[in-house]
């Protein structure tokens, strides 16, 4: 049996878990998240936790089992702590500034680039090179981090670039002059 798909999820104080089919809804301090699951997976709440079970042992309800459990598990964190997602500019004139609700990066191009964050994303930028992706959703905050750092990926030579606040980027050694 999964190791993780099989550890129930504590509800904390202040979450609400609704469950309807295989459509969960989970309430909290910080909002709400409904998410639909595989139909053959089950999902019962139970003594104040929330079970995942699976009925068989074939290799797609195996996937399946941990998926889910992961994925509830998320969505209970999401509502009471929230999800966010650090981002450095490194570089000369590299910069990221919010105005409005856009944000607004100068990092090389010809023109600043201009993001919109999707709902139920916050975007925080307490230093010219320091982006902070915040939200109760950890698959939005991941993919918005991750289009904020398509805009201009870390080169290996000089680290130029936007990267993530703990990514370390593996550095090339640059051409060196031949000798005749």
């Amino acid at each position: 049996m999964s190791r993780i798909g099989r550890a129930p999820i504590t509800i904390p104080a202040g979450v609400e878990v609704k469950i309807d089919g295989n459509v969960v809804s989970v309430k909290g301090p910080k909002g709400t998240l409904t998410r639909e699951f595989h139909k053959d997976i089950n999902i019962a709440v139970e003594d104040g936790q929330i079970k995942v079970t699976r009925p068989s042992d074939n290799k797609e309800h195996r996937s399946l089992h941990g998926l889910t459990r992961a994925l509830l598990n998320n969505m209970v964190e999401g509502v009471t702590k929230g999800f966010q997602k650090g981002l450095e500019l490194v570089g000369v004139g590299y910069r990221a500034a919010k105005q409005g609700n856009k944000l607004v990066l100068t990092v090389g191009y010809s023109h600043p680039v201009e993001m919109i964050p999707g709902d139920g994303i916050e975007i925080e930028v307490p230093a010219p090179n320091k982006v902070i992706v915040k939200g109760i959703d950890k698959e939005k905050v991941g993919a918005f981090a991750a289009n904020v750092r398509a805009v201009r990926e870390p080169e290996p030579y000089k680290g130029k670039g936007i990267k993530y606040e703990n990514e370390v980027i593996r550095r090339k050694v640059g051409k060196t002059g031949a000798k005749k």
